[in-house]
């Protein structure tokens, strides 16, 4: 849980303060994964920080979504055209992918639980999704 907290503050993912009359934080939770390696040894413990999104309602809370993803034909082409080519193909791992963009909307959540600074009151401020 702290290499998550540490990747999100460094990233600079939400401020902290007080929040504003009339707003509903979201709240959070932890979820947890054990990763193992190819002979299923436990090689690490993995946790993330995700945001209890069922919570809102469409049309209050939020008006559109939006989320990227592959298809797994243009997976299927580009790794034809690189056996075709005989080209080499690297694999990337990316921990925080998803924090990218910069929000244009005011979304509140609820501090991470065993992380909470500040009071009762004090809630975060995403800045990136």
């Amino acid at each position: 849980m702290d290499e998550e907290m540490t990747s999100l503050h460094t990233n600079g993912t939400w401020t902290l303060g007080k929040a504003p009359t009339g707003i509903r934080p979201i709240p959070v939770k932890w979820v947890y994964k054990i990763k193992r390696d190819s002979a299923g040894n436990i090689e690490r413990y993995k946790a993330r920080l995700v945001v209890k999104g069922f919570k809102q309602r469409e049309g209050i809370d939020y008006q559109e979504v939006y989320a990227p993803v592959s298809k797994h034909t243009t997976l299927r082409t580009l790794l034809s055209i690189v056996a075709a080519q005989d080209l080499e193909l690297q694999q990337l791992k990316v921990k925080t992918a998803f924090l990218n963009r910069e929000l244009e909307e005011d979304i509140y959540m609820a501090q991470p639980p065993g992380y909470e600074e500040g009071g009762p009151n004090f809630v975060c401020h995403l800045k990136k999704a």
